[in-house]
């Protein structure tokens, strides 16, 4: 099996070469090239084709729109986070996978090797921050069987006008199901609904 091509992301050039060592120990890796977080990024993201961008996240915020911009250019991302805090922005950026930057190499190649395949990465540390217990009586008790099939569709990626063409339903009437899901379960974009609906047991990643 071939290795996973990594595209390394950040500001620190430092640290970008930190983490390429880190990753070289790793065998079901292989980093195909670095990139700034800067208006470069989507043309190395397509000149260098790799599987799954690393993208390591300095202390502050405000770096959606760099994720956003690798997501566009077809590279499933995965954030190194400084810190928790940084979660909901990069999930909200489009980012598969959430892992801390301090992670050991073996939990961030994990991550890097389940996002290029098209699955979800969450670290643990990470997750207790974003999703809170649930009760008997949570949203998931509340949700209809129409909304429950909408919710595993919106689990394998598929866009409003794809699950309408599953279901046999209007796009309108898509959207608007998921838009209930959103509001049941609390979350503000879908990669979220997605990983709370996951640790309700609504889903498996």
């Amino acid at each position: 099996m071939s290795a996973v091509r990594v595209l390394l992301v950040g500001d620190d050039p430092l640290a970008r070469s930190g983490l390429s060592a880190l990753l070289a120990t790793q065998p079901s890796l292989a980093v195909s090239g670095e990139a700034a977080p800067d208006g470069a990024l989507r043309g190395a993201a397509e000149a260098l084709a790799p599987d799954v961008a690393a993208f390591d996240l300095g202390p502050g915020d405000g770096r959606a729109e760099a994720i956003a911009e690798a997501v566009a250019a077809g590279v499933p991302v995965v954030g190194l986070l400084a810190a928790e805090s940084q979660a909901r922005e990069v999930l909200g950026a489009g980012a598969r996978g959430l892992v801390l930057r301090t992670a050991p190499a073996e939990r961030i190649a994990g991550a890097l090797g389940a996002v290029a395949l098209g699955l979800w990465a969450l670290d643990g540390a990470i997750g207790s921050t974003l999703l809170r217990p649930h009760a008997p009586d949570e949203p998931q008790e509340r949700l209809t069987p129409r909304e429950r099939e909408v919710l595993a569709l919106l689990a394998e990626g598929l866009s409003n006008r794809t699950i309408a063409e599953r279901l046999g339903i209007s796009e309108r009437t898509a959207k608007f199901h998921a838009g209930s899901i959103f509001a049941k379960l609390g979350a503000d974009n879908r990669a979220e609904v997605i990983v709370r609906a996951a640790r309700l047991g609504l889903v498996t990643l």
